[in-house]
């Protein structure tokens, strides 16, 4: 009789092992291929465990679905319903793996860098590159015009907001979210190394500097420059005398393949225009740069009213005090523009 106990007990013994290692096998053993290609995982906003299983299975990120599933329940990850984000997944993975990774939400951020840019539409399409919302989702977002309202500015300023740098967000970020973001990164902007007060000084706002700066920022690519050409501009809105500027012309007209603006672009019917129209435009006509940024609120001080360009392609200038010193100047360019056989 105690052998026949012993016997089975011992066949109890080896079910009981036999089940404790195909559990521990479901559990911690690779159900992630070794050699997955495509480790980054999207997976949209309001995604629940079925379609989550479904998205892993259809992209080759489990092998096993069943043994996912049954995991799934053990951890009580099975009654997630809402799962989104953006995920790095690591080849041979087992289901406790992968699914810690998922429930703790351990997203991957991503480096979204904002420059570069001219028009607001521009910059949705770029971000939406980066993040879950399409770009015109995000775009309808931006120039709502309730949205405008409450954050205090119009379709033509809403470009200001924008603080040119590299961020990191997660994939999933919603437009209400982004938005969040960008406004505080502009407060911190303005709020640093007394930027708000210096432009303040100077009799502008904030997003006034930011137009000029755009203005900056297409008139030179020359950095040892960029601060005289704000002072020249701070010269003429301080006198009241009109920008004249001639990427605001450009940008009016909306031929940005013009090399050479002539008289037909300046007669150009535009509030773009500041040959026409005194003082800043309505809002930029590009995403400055930081240093353009920085040039715009700490102009150089000087009694230049005029500049122009020089002969040749170094994007060089030519400043004056007076209309007869910057008629000379000009004409020297434009010679030099016929020379070249530079028409437009």
């Amino acid at each position: 009789m105690l052998k026949h106990w012993k016997s089975i007990l011992l066949v109890l013994i080896i079910i009981g092992a036999g089940l404790g290692f195909y559990a521990y096998s479901l559990i911690y053993s690779p159900n992630v291929p070794e050699d997955l290609e495509e480790t980054s995982l999207n997976i949209p906003q309001g995604t629940d465990f079925d379609s989550l299983t479904e998205i892993l299975s259809d992209k080759g990120i489990i092998q096993d679905i069943s043994s996912f599933k049954l995991v799934s329940k053990i951890m009580k990850f099975d009654t997630r319903d809402n799962i989104s984000g953006r995920f790095e997944i690591s080849p041979g993975s087992s289901n406790r793996e992968l699914i810690s990774l998922l429930r703790a939400n351990k997203q991957t951020p991503i480096n979204v860098t904002i420059n570069n840019v001219r028009l607001i539409s521009d910059m949705a399409g770029k971000v939406s590159k980066y993040i879950e919302p399409d770009s015109l989702t995000l775009l309808n977002y931006l120039t709502d015009t309730n949205n405008l309202q409450k954050w205090g500015y119009t379709r033509e300023t809403i470009l200001s907001m924008f603080i040119p740098n590299t961020y990191q967000f997660y994939w999933n970020t919603s437009p209400e979210k982004f938005v969040s973001r960008m406004q505080s990164e502009h407060s911190k902007y303005w709020a640093a190394k007394g930027r708000k007060s210096a432009i303040g000084k100077l009799g502008l706002s904030p997003t006034e500097a930011y137009t000029l700066a755009s203005i900056i920022e297409k008139e030179t690519t020359n950095p040892k420059e960029t601060k005289t050409i704000s002072g020249v501009y701070h010269n003429r809105l301080q006198r009241g005398i009109a920008l004249q500027a001639d990427p605001t012309v450009v940008f009016g007209v909306g031929d940005f393949t013009i090399r050479r603006v002539l008289n037909r672009h300046l007669e150009h019917e535009s509030p773009y225009n500041t040959y026409i129209h005194a003082g800043l435009p309505p809002g930029p006509i590009y995403m400055p740069t930081l240093s353009s940024l920085d040039a715009a609120i700490f102009p150089e001080e000087h009694k230049y009213i005029f500049f122009c360009a020089k002969p040749g392609y170094d994007n060089e200038h030519s400043f004056a005090s007076t209309l007869s010193q910057h008629n000379r100047n000009a004409k020297i360019y434009h010679s030099w523009l016929n020379k070249e056989g530079i028409k437009k």
